[in-house]
């Protein structure tokens, strides 16, 4: 790990102008992401801020009938609470499937928003990877593929974004709220907050330098079974190989997303209407164009597979 500087926030606002006035700081907060980073040498920062003391861990009740998430909320703690349990199961059930309760009692809402791609290239430093070092090349372009994404990639990067919460955040429509340098504030839909890969895979997020996130909102609930089933190679401390967030009603209609798949949390809302029609004829719309390869093919079938297994678990 390389030497850097240290700082503890005040307000957002300040922490934001402090990064965006230097473009080697990063924000801190649980660090499991990006400790891991550093000790790599893939996240080179020469300052951190830390944002701990900012007071963004409350999970509050919105005028309009949703939760407004703080961005300092540790998943232990959203998964756990009532509010969330109760109206908001799909979101728990997701949080409770990502990495360990050690983990989970470190991880932040903003930080698991934020975290980078696993793919195996991306963390080996040895290999050319456009989202570590852009114009460098993509070596999981016709190298192991396995865990990597089939529909949203790109001719520069076919990574998959890793959060279990996040495919919770889009199927609930949430909403990310945050403050830019100047103190001006945004709400961005999480459906405009990560980014396909295009030509610029190392930028992923909607955020301008120095943004910062203060809170996740989510609308009033949405009526329905919460499911999210997560697929993966072993039992626990896994990233999913597919991932199905579904809340359906009792006449078949609802919502789906999927992880594990993509370079962002992947919904099509055309293919829900389908969804009384059975999987096959959601997965047709939701999958189409994917781009496989003959080591993640796989996944069109698993992530169908993994739907009709949740609507027939349903039913009734």
């Amino acid at each position: 790990m390389r030497q850097f500087t240290y700082e503890r926030a005040t307000s957002a606002a300040s922490a934001a102008a402090a990064v965006a006035d230097n473009g080697n700081a990063k924000f801190i907060a649980g660090g499991t992401n990006l400790l891991d980073l550093m000790k790599l040498e893939i996240e080179t920062p020469t300052h951190l801020i830390d944002v701990n003391g900012l007071g963004l861990d409350k999970i509050e009740a919105t005028e309009k009938g949703g939760l407004k998430i703080g961005a300092l909320v540790r998943n232990t703690d959203l998964a756990a609470d009532e509010r969330v349990r109760r109206d908001y199961g799909v979101l728990t059930r997701a949080l409770v499937a990502g990495a360990s309760g050690q983990l989970r009692n470190k991880a932040t809402t903003a930080g698991n928003l934020l975290q980078r791609t696993r793919c195996p290239y991306f963390y080996d430093t040895n290999q050319p990877c456009n989202k570590r070092q852009p114009g460098s090349g993509c070596s999981a372009i016709g190298g192991v593929t396995r865990q990597l994404g089939i529909v949203g990639v790109s001719d520069q990067c076919i990574a998959t974004h890793p959060s279990d919460m996040a495919v919770a955040m889009r199927a609930l429509d949430a909403t990310v709220e945050t403050v830019k340098s100047d103190g001006v504030t945004r709400s961005i839909p999480i459906a405009d907050f990560h980014r396909l890969p295009g030509d610029t895979p190392h930028i992923e997020t909607a955020l301008d330098q120095g943004e910062i996130i203060t809170a996740v909102t989510l609308p009033p609930p949405v009526a329905g079974r919460h499911v999210y089933r997560k697929v993966r190679d072993r039992a626990s401390y896994a990233f999913a190989l597919v991932s199905v967030a579904a809340i359906v009603r009792p006449d078949g209609t609802g919502r789906v997303a999927l992880g594990g798949v993509a370079h962002k949390p992947w919904r099509v809302e055309a293919a829900e209407a389908d969804m009384p029609n059975g999987a096959a004829t959601v997965m047709r719309k939701l999958l189409d164009g994917a781009r496989t390869t003959e080591e993640n093919e796989f996944k069109v079938t698993l992530a169908e597979r993994t739907l009709a297994g949740i609507l027939e678990e349903t039913k009734g």
